[in-house]
């Protein structure tokens, strides 16, 4: 049988399929943070019904694991988009570059704030930020400089102002945004009160880290993991015990459910979107520039997140609990978005 020699042009198209990422999906995949889950959700409904591209998938797999998803390669097996409540880290964007994915472009969609809410039926929660560290961190500062293993059974134990029940809270897992971001801001937060802690921070970052971040493990603290409805629930089943999820959370709840006061000030919208509320952060999602152009809708879906109909000050996503950019960092935002400006950690 005659042996055919292939053409120089042939050879070139298959060294094109060879390296282009194989794609054959017909609709939008985004995985990530429970906290983006219900924006993404109702952007991705609205652009179904809106245009005629079909319905995105959207799914909750906390920000850890959606960007370990999203770094493992391209192709029509892997996510266009990875939510996150918060900033994709080094070590991910390293795992990226590794797997291929080189070209990512970062989306700042807006603030949310973390709650430690518990049912309406129950004393509503006054708490500082030290009262949090206490009651949450494996170790404690002790009398001496030193530290101990958290001793703390009770909350009236960590501040005699707070009622004497157990303390009980359901909250994210490690793999979870919302979890490293309470850890920073609410743990840490209350760590550095005690000043021999805060010094610490300059001689030894790394123990510093250790102590502030770390959550105890002796049932305090309980992983409900990434499904912050099954927290709500369980919130109802028992009054004693508090919860930790993002604003959006409590607000789609709050005829059941009950935000803490955090020194001094109430998980509201204005005081979250004014920076006052302590425990704050922003909202990102992640684009794989190497399906733009290839997966159908991709670029019209990220017009409908960034217009001011869906992320504005009245748009539908406020209604649903995000807290919108000011009107000129959306617009700063959105033309590094739709203009696929490329991350630069």
């Amino acid at each position: 049988m005659p042996v055919r020699l292939m053409s120089t042009a042939a050879a070139a198209l298959l060294v094109v399929a060879a390296t282009a990422p194989a794609m054959a999906q017909e609709q939008i995949n985004i995985v990530g943070s429970s906290t983006v889950f219900p924006f993404a959700t109702t952007v991705a409904e609205r652009f179904g019904k809106s245009t005629e591209f079909k319905t995105p998938i959207v799914e909750s797999t906390g920000s850890g694991g959606g960007l370990k998803l999203f770094c493992a390669g391209t192709g029509s097996n892997t996510p266009d988009i990875a939510n996150a409540s918060r900033r994709i880290k080094a070590s991910e964007v390293a795992l990226c570059a590794e797997n291929g994915v080189s070209e990512i472009v970062e989306a700042m969609i807006g603030f949310d704030g973390i709650v430690m809410a518990n049912s309406v039926t129950a004393m509503q929660m006054d708490l500082s930020l030290r009262d949090i560290f206490l009651a949450l961190a494996r170790d404690v500062p002790d009398e001496d400089g030193g530290t101990r293993p958290n001793p703390y059974e009770t909350w009236n134990q960590v501040n005699p102002s707070l009622p004497e029940i157990k303390i009980e809270v359901l909250g994210p897992p490690p793999t979870s945004g919302t979890r490293d971001a309470f850890a920073e801001l609410a743990m840490e937060g209350g760590c550095k009160t005690f000043d021999w802690v805060k010094a610490l921070k300059k001689s030894d970052k790394s123990a510093y880290k250790s102590l502030c971040h770390t959550i105890r493990e002796d049932g305090a603290y309980i992983e409900a993991g990434e499904n912050d409805n099954l927290i709500v629930l369980k919130l109802l089943a028992n009054p004693d015990a508090m919860g930790i999820f993002g604003y959006s959370f409590l607000e789609q709840n709050s005829d059941v459910l009950q935000g803490s006061v955090v020194n001094g000030v109430e998980p509201e919208f204005e005081e979250i979107a004014a920076g006052n509320y302590p425990i704050a952060r922003s909202l990102y999602f992640y684009i794989k520039k190497a399906h733009v152009g290839v997966v159908p809708g991709l670029e019209a879906f990220l017009r409908e997140f960034t217009s001011e109909d869906a992320w504005g000050d009245d748009g539908y996503l406020a209604d649903k609990g995000l807290i919108p950019l000011s009107a000129e960092e959306r617009k700063i935002q959105a033309n590094r978005i739709n203009g696929l400006s490329l991350l630069n950690m």
